[in-house]
């Protein structure tokens, strides 16, 4: 069994090593430039047109508002790596892996615009009246080589419902049982019980249901804890300075960090490089393709125009809540601390530490209850990226509704049980989701930036003519 699950963990690694890495960035760079860096430049009024009256309001065909589509994309990618994966990310990278999270973020910003327009673009409706859209569907229709496209929109699909069980549902409950019961003492049986009955409350209601809680749980937890994590920073804010210099010059060379007791850290360009996209990646999922399933099902008269407003996930998600959590690092002088056993903080071990520094006990209560909700809104999302997977491959209703009850009850297992190995298969399965979708994007990419420049025009003009 060791011998198992060694070779699985070097798969894993392997998976999710420096090729992949460079594939899903090379990927979001050659987009920018192919799309000239219409995204970028759209990003500023896509923000301020997602928090109008507009974005909320169902025009067009589809079964969820604009604002909806991206809150339930939010649930599934706005989790525990905010928390936890920055601030490990931040330990064998050093502080300098922030600037390589921004740079993989700002070029992931494109390859999440293409990833759901085109979903929008591919989408399709389900006997039921509903809208079903993703990379799966985005290949098996816009690929050219039809044998190809569906093979890839298969692997998609699957590999999409492997993840949904385990980094979706597993690994999430198994974060919320760890971190109450470690602050508040009540056992992992009863917390298992009550996520049960919670998951099943919202997911069993589908789309629509997952959406309106989505549409108020993820801005809340978003702001309740960016408001905190400001709070921190302000109240070191005399560390800050010496934060933001060790995040730019450990992006670019070596350079230890001593904590408040014996520990350093000390990491190398390349680690910096690593472990900073690679948290950029695993943050915003720009790449992978599921945020794309939940975009597909947005009213919206122009696929271009979701597109827009569904970039502003990467942004929100790793631009500001993943860089709230590192400057709250950086200039709590926690990082390189060791604790009484003399290992090194990491985790949400640092985090709560960070947190502690100016807030005190309560650091530690705002950390776990945080936790509990970016874990939760993440069960959600991804809940509904694999039953559209499972629908697309079993076409039929019924599956869908089973799907539903058994990921209900799969959670009580991933939340009392260690289940290394198989969180191993799913971690597999998350990056695997990439290698079709990137393949789509690329294949695509061509139409993509001719309707997007059109639409870019258009938009253009009717500033224009308002003026």
């Amino acid at each position: 069994m060791d011998k198992f699950t060694e070779i699985v963990n070097s798969i894993n690694d392997f998976v999710w090593g420096p090729v992949m890495l460079l594939f899903l960035v090379g990927t979001g760079v050659f987009l920018t430039i192919r799309l000239r860096f219409i995204p970028w430049k759209n990003l500023g009024s896509s923000l301020k047109k997602l928090f109008s009256k507009e974005s909320r309001q169902k025009d067009g065909e589809g079964d969820i508002s604009p604002f909806s589509a991206l809150m339930t994309a939010l649930a599934a990618t706005v989790g525990t790596g905010n928390i936890v994966g920055v601030a490990t990310a931040m330990v064998l990278g050093g502080p300098g892996a922030f600037v390589w999270m921004w740079i993989s973020a700002a070029f992931g910003i494109s390859t999440k615009y293409a990833e759901c327009a085109l979903a929008g673009k591919y989408r399709t409706v389900n006997e039921k009246g509903e809208m079903c859209g993703g990379p799966m569907y985005t290949l098996k229709y816009g690929l050219k080589n039809k044998k190809l496209g569906s093979f890839l929109a298969v692997m998609f699909a699957i590999f999409t419902l492997m993840a949904s069980f385990g980094i979706g549902n597993s690994a999430q409950g198994n974060s919320i049982t760890t971190a109450v019961s470690s602050t508040f003492n009540i056992p992992k049986w009863v917390v298992g019980i009550a996520l049960v009955i919670c998951v099943g409350a919202v997911v069993l209601g589908g789309i629509k249901s997952i959406s309106k809680v989505s549409s108020v749980l993820v801005p809340a937890m978003a702001v309740f804890y960016i408001i905190a994590g400001i709070v921190v920073v302000c109240i070191n804010y005399k560390n800050v300075p010496d934060g933001i210099a060790n995040i730019f010059s450990m992006a670019f060379g070596a350079k230890p960090v001593a904590g408040g007791l014996v520990g350093t850290v000390t990491a190398s360009m390349m680690n910096s490089m690593r472990y900073g996209i690679a948290r950029g990646v695993f943050s915003n999922e720009a790449g992978l393709g599921s945020a794309a399933i939940s975009a597909a099902s947005a009213t919206s008269d122009h696929h271009v125009k979701q597109g827009f407003i569904n970039m502003c996930g990467t942004f929100i998600d790793t631009i500001i809540v993943c860089t709230i959590t590192g400057l709250a690092i950086a200039s709590s002088g926690m990082l390189g601390t060791t604790n009484a056993d003399g290992k090194m903080l990491e985790g949400a071990e640092l985090t709560i530490a960070a947190f502690d520094t100016a807030l005190g006990k309560a650091g530690a209560v705002f950390v776990t209850i945080s936790i509990i909700l970016f874990a939760f809104s993440t069960i959600l999302g991804w809940e509904y990226n694999g039953e559209k997977a499972l629908e697309f491959l079993f076409k039929k209703p019924i599956f869908c509704y089973i799907y539903r009850v058994v990921f209900s009850l799969l959670t009580y297992v991933g939340a009392t049980a260690t289940l290394g190995v198989v969180w191993s298969f799913s971690d597999i399965a998350n990056g695997l989701m990439a290698i079709p979708n990137l393949i789509g994007l690329i294949a695509l990419s061509g139409s993509l930036a001719k309707e997007t420049n059109d639409y870019h025009k258009k938009l253009k003009d009717d500033k224009v003519k308002t003026k």
